[in-house]
């Protein structure tokens, strides 16, 4: 037995160059943007304990991986790899998608806050139109 895991060290030493074959880190995250060419951001959320005060918080890090085949769509769950320096910030790959999203974009995202803000707007403007037109009514019953 010796003798096989001896070969198979031997095997594998030569075949990377006499180097030991490592294990590189990888991650499992949510797909947030794939705007990019060849390009996703996967955000990872891990748990992590506060020193001091032992609460347990969650801390999300964003990713830059490279997906060859422009294959992964928003909220897609993938596996990334740690790799070599791709591009200024890409240093992960695209292993697998794990579970596919539903691919479609919440309408707040896609226009941002504009849509919120117009709504919250304009139902003060209706607030301020009722309150205006009972304002105007208490006024004629006192006149009269």
């Amino acid at each position: 037995m010796t003798q096989r895991t001896t070969e198979q060290n031997a095997a594998t030493l030569s075949s990377t160059g006499g180097r030991p074959l490592r294990r590189r880190p990888q991650k499992v995250g949510l797909v947030i943007s794939n705007k990019m060419d060849k390009t996703i951001v996967v955000a990872v959320e891990r748990l992590k304990m506060h020193p001091l005060y032992k609460k347990t918080y969650r801390q999300t890090k964003h990713f830059y991986a490279h997906d060859e085949n422009n294959i992964c769509q928003i909220g897609d769950i993938v596996r990334i790899e740690e790799c070599r320096p791709l591009s200024k910030l890409k240093r992960w790959r695209l292993i697998e998608v794990i579970k596919r999203g539903s691919g479609v974009v919440p309408v707040e995202q896609v226009l941002g806050q504009e849509i919120t803000s117009e709504l919250e707007r304009v139902q003060q403007g209706a607030g301020q139109v009722a309150l205006g037109g009972q304002r105007e009514q208490q006024a004629e019953e006192g006149a009269e």
